[in-house]
């Protein structure tokens, strides 16, 4: 499951930032692709990080901070779909949501152990 999940974290990442290339160029999609790109990448990079980890509570301590940029990740394809009319990012959300609760369901089975 650990590979298909860093897979996942990987894939939502380059699609995140291939939708964002596409996005109107205006000062607010600026902080906002900005601020996706950062939150997308992270949750990846943190759960690669997560699966070096020196402890169960480092461990757990990465998932949880992948699960937060997941949560920000989420936050900004919300507002995206606010403010821009476009089918594409359904999909972003839907996985977003997806793999949020798969990190949560992480961190909830290695805090009750």
């Amino acid at each position: 499951m650990n590979k298909d999940l860093s897979e996942r974290l990987f894939n939502f990442a380059v699609e995140v930032i291939k939708f964002c290339r596409k996005l109107r160029k205006t000062k607010e999609n600026d902080v906002i692709q900005y601020q996706i790109i950062k939150s997308a990448t992270s949750a990846g990079a943190n759960y690669e990080e997560a699966q070096a980890a020196s402890s169960r509570a480092d461990f757990k301590h990465k998932v949880d901070i992948s699960l937060r940029e997941m949560r920000e990740s989420n936050y900004w394809l919300r507002i995206i779909k606010a403010i821009n009319v476009n089918e594409e990012i359904n999909f972003l959300l839907k996985e977003s949501i997806e793999l949020m609760k798969i990190l949560g369901a992480i961190s909830s089975k290695v805090a009750e152990k």
